[in-house]
């Protein structure tokens, strides 16, 4: 028997307490002790805390605008673009969390322990309580909120020409989901969107040009609705892409400021090594992918078929360019932290840092620091300076703690909407010689048996396990 295609859910109620044990076992803490939510609660003053010592520009009559997914209430960027001459003006309002966490206090030692912000179907765990981060530290629509202001001017081939950052008090007009701005968007954002692709367009050549790429592999994510979990693989918008491009334009202007500063936090990547490209090229070569032997890999991506099972294969692959990533920090008046051996973010092609979602990733918020001290002449701030040592490892740590959290209950849902099933077939696409990627539901698993890579197969589900995830077998003659 044949599972025909539909959507397959669990209900959510059931895999609760199995979200729980995950957590728990990551040493993920749900709750916040009393000190950090007292801090946190009382946070949202007007006045500024007495580490904050630059005065704050009133920018409250900017009509900045937020686009994230739908129903998000952490809201760390608002925007607004204006054309200039051949060129363009942006600003990128980042909320200013710096403002509301005391340097030494409880909420600041709670977010060195929990690092960032951890995502699962039945909720999401903050790095910030939510009184402060959904509430008056977001940038939510109406809503005084203090930010840091980056203002980007870029040329005509979106190259950026000048950068400016301060404090501000802004204001955001209206609040924009992905969904709405790709189905049917309001006439009031039609304009943005047209600007947004502009300026994604200009950037994205640009990226082409230096060798940079992004990986447009469909991402796999869970669907709660109805009480009911599902997973689906989901490929970015076009807005999401140009929304993108917005944030990386302002990561490379932060690494601009900190090289200039003689201080900073870099995003960095090794460059894809020859003997990786080599593999990779040997892999579009089995996969029957045209890759030209002039071409980059940012070129052979801009050719590339997304929908055809030889490139969910080859984009499976090709996550072995990218590894390495590291947050290094740097500090020329100080020998102990040297400037990294490669500044550059390999898959970027230029310098990068992370500065646009300080209200769920921890460094952004030193870094942002850091960028406004550049930027107004100013000393960095002496409370940001002991973070630097050990602000790339505590990166590291925390992230590998979501990612694993993601990844196990990635595991717990396909076991659980799988489980029904076992002894059944199920229609998939090879990744490599294990792996095998489902049409529906949306998962990858392990699987047994010999699977052809970038070939749709039959294959068996052999068990659903919550503890080791589905396990599949190739039928036999179940090649397409």
């Amino acid at each position: 028997m044949r599972v025909r295609r539909k959507v397959l859910r669990t209900p959510l109620a059931g895999l609760t307490p199995v979200f729980h044990r995950i957590r728990e076992a990551a040493g993920v803490h749900e709750g916040y002790a009393p000190d950090v939510y007292f801090e946190a609660e009382h946070g949202g003053v007007a006045s500024e805390p007495p580490h904050i010592t630059a005065s704050r520009l009133d920018r409250t009559s900017l009509p900045l605008v937020t686009i994230d997914p739908e129903g998000s209430r952490d809201l760390d960027q608002a925007l607004l673009i204006e054309r200039r001459s051949d060129g363009h003006r942006v600003y990128y309002a980042i909320a200013d969390v710096a403002a509301h966490v005391v340097p030494g206090g409880p909420l600041d030692r709670d977010t060195h322990a929990r690092v960032e912000t951890v995502y699962c179907p039945d909720r999401r765990v903050g790095l910030h309580p939510p009184v402060m981060s959904e509430g008056y530290a977001s940038l939510l629509p109406g809503q005084p909120t203090k930010a840091a202001l980056w203002t980007i001017e870029l040329d005509a081939k979106g190259e950026i020409r000048d950068i400016g950052i301060a404090r501000a008090l802004v204001s955001s007009r209206r609040q924009y989901s992905y969904e709405e701005l790709s189905r049917a968007p309001h006439e009031d954002a039609r304009a943005l969107l047209g600007l947004m692709r502009e300026v994604g367009d200009r950037r994205r050549a640009l990226a082409r040009g230096r060798g940079g790429v992004t990986l447009p592999k469909p991402e796999q994510e869970f669907v709660v609705s109805d009480g009911g979990v599902s997973l689906s693989f989901r490929a970015a918008a076009p807005v999401e892409d140009d929304n993108a491009q917005i944030s990386l334009l302002t990561g490379e202007a932060a690494a601009r400021l900190m090289l200039a500063g003689g201080m900073g936090i870099l995003r960095t990547m090794p460059p894809a090594d020859e003997r990786s490209v080599a593999r990779l090229r040997n892999q579009a070569r089995a996969l029957g992918i045209s890759w030209g032997a002039a071409e980059t890999y940012a070129d052979c991506l801009a050719h590339l078929d997304l929908a055809t099972p030889a490139a969910a294969a080859f984009l499976s692959e090709a996550t072995t360019l990218f590894r390495g990533a590291r947050w290094e920090s740097f500090d020329d008046s100080d020998p102990s932290l040297p400037r990294p051996t490669s500044l550059t973010h390999g898959a970027l092609g230029v310098p990068y840092a992370h500065v646009t979602a300080p209200l769920r990733r921890l460094a952004d918020r030193y870094a942002t620091e850091i960028c406004l001290a550049h930027a107004g002449g100013v000393p960095v701030p002496a409370w940001v300076k002991p973070a630097l040592a050990q602000i790339g490892d505590e990166m590291e740590h925390g992230t590998r703690i979501a990612r694993s959290v993601d990844r196990d209950c990635i595991s717990a849902v396909e076991s659980a909407v799988l489980a029904p099933y076992v002894g059944q077939d199920f229609q998939g696409v090879g990744l490599d010689d294990r792996t095998v990627q489902l049409a529906e539901p949306a998962v990858v698993a392990r699987c047994e048996g010999g699977v052809e890579a970038g070939k749709d197969q039959t294959v068996r589900l052999v068990s659903a396990d919550a503890d080791r995830g589905p396990v599949f077998a190739v039928e036999a003659g179940g090649g397409a």
